[in-house]
């Protein structure tokens, strides 16, 4: 949340407008202007996010809201969150609040878990201590080109892999629709009469690293073709990440600016107000 201090100021050039202001007329103006200035900041810090950030996503950069003053309450809050709906809870329709994402990049430290990685913790598939990343080479048709996996992919892949909790369709995967995104099939070669099993599709498996047996690192798996020869990399498992701080809140008040804004937007809110 952004918090900031500001004062009403640069009245006196106004006061004559002032003194044919009614009490409730005179709060409505200082409401709006107010407002004004909340909409700027909040303006400022979508631009803020979008410079710092590596391709932001619009969930990221649209995601600051601000709290409107009225005439009865002439104070204003700026924060990266809808509102106290949009928290994460069991069942909810939103499963992240931007507030967490940013958590780490404004403050610096670690970054919250996301629902996902709650979900492949729980069902023992995610180690302790560590959280998901994408590959370098991202596995076809998983990301949204921003450097996240898209939802409906990684919805499927829980699924898949028998760690959803939830039900609907977001439940685990029966064995039916696992049978028709693998695709296998058995041909015999001709010559050798050899039986070769192939994957059209893709068989997702986990790794635990080679400390669990694998010659894979710890991550989600995906192979395919000619006996499972074709292995690609889906999501990795690493260390938990300590972010330095990459969003600095105080900078971006003063870009704004916000003092000097607020006074001339009092201004004009009285002007128009008492009509001149």
């Amino acid at each position: 949340m952004i918090k900031t201090s500001l004062e009403i100021r640069g009245q006196k050039a106004v006061e004559a407008q002032l003194r044919r202001l009614s009490g409730r007329e005179a709060a409505q103006a200082h409401s709006d202007a107010m407002n004004d200035t909340g909409h700027q900041a909040r303006r400022v810090l979508g631009k803020e996010l979008r410079t710092e950030f590596d391709r932001p996503t619009p969930f990221i950069y649209n995601s600051p809201k601000f709290i409107p003053a009225t005439p009865d309450r002439l104070s204003i809050a700026v924060l990266p969150t809808i509102d106290a709906r949009n928290l994460p809870s069991k069942g909810g329709k939103v499963g992240v609040d931007p507030q967490h994402v940013l958590q780490a990049q404004a403050f610096g430290g670690r970054r919250a878990d996301k629902r996902s990685e709650v979900a492949l913790r729980r069902a023992g598939i995610l180690p302790a201590g560590m959280q998901t990343a994408i590959p370098h080479e991202p596995y076809p048709g998983s990301d949204d080109g921003k450097g996240n996996i898209r939802g409906p992919f990684m919805a499927q892949l829980i699924s898949y892999l028998q760690a959803s909790g939830e039900q609907g369709y977001r439940q685990n995967m029966k064995a039916k629709a696992k049978a028709k995104i693998e695709d296998r099939t058995t041909f015999s070669h001709i010559k050798t009469r050899k039986e070769l099993k192939t994957i059209r599709g893709r068989v997702y498996f986990v790794s635990k690293g080679i400390t669990g047996g694998s010659s894979l690192p710890p991550g989600i798996w995906a192979k395919s073709g000619t006996h499972g020869v074709e292995v690609k990399p889906v999501l990795m498992f690493v260390r938990r990440a300590t972010y330095v701080q990459r969003i600095d809140l105080d900078r971006v008040v003063e870009k704004a600016d916000l003092q000097s804004y607020l006074d001339r937007r009092v201004r004009y809110r009285i002007r128009k107000v008492a009509g001149e």
